[in-house]
C-alpha cells in the first residue's frame, strides 16, 4: 500500500536549517563583514530564505534555539 503524505503538515513554521556557506558565494557586502571568515554558518526558513548568518556551527544552533526554533543540520 501506498499512500501519500504531506510531510508539510508536520512543520509548524518553527524548523529552521543550518548549512555551511562558503564566504565567497556570499554578496560582497557581506563578504566584508565577514572579517576574513573562509567559511560561515546561515540559517534558512522552510522556505529556502537566509535569515541568519554566524560564524559557526554551534552559534547557529545556539540563536535557533534562543528564538523558540527547531534546528536540523543540511549537509
Amino acid at each position: 500500500m501506498q499512500t501519500k503524505f504531506d510531510f508539510k503538515s508536520l512543520d509548524d513554521g518553527r524548523t529552521v536549517y543550518v548549512r555551511r556557506v562558503a564566504t565567497a558565494d556570499l554578496p560582497l557586502d557581506v563578504q566584508e563583514q565577514a572579517e576574513g571568515a573562509e567559511q560561515l554558518y546561515a540559517v534558512h526558513n522552510a522556505d529556502g530564505e537566509r535569515i541568519a548568518l554566524v560564524a559557526d556551527r554551534k552559534m547557529a544552533f545556539i540563536l535557533a534555539r534562543q528564538n523558540d526554533l527547531a534546528p536540523v543540520a543540511v549537509h
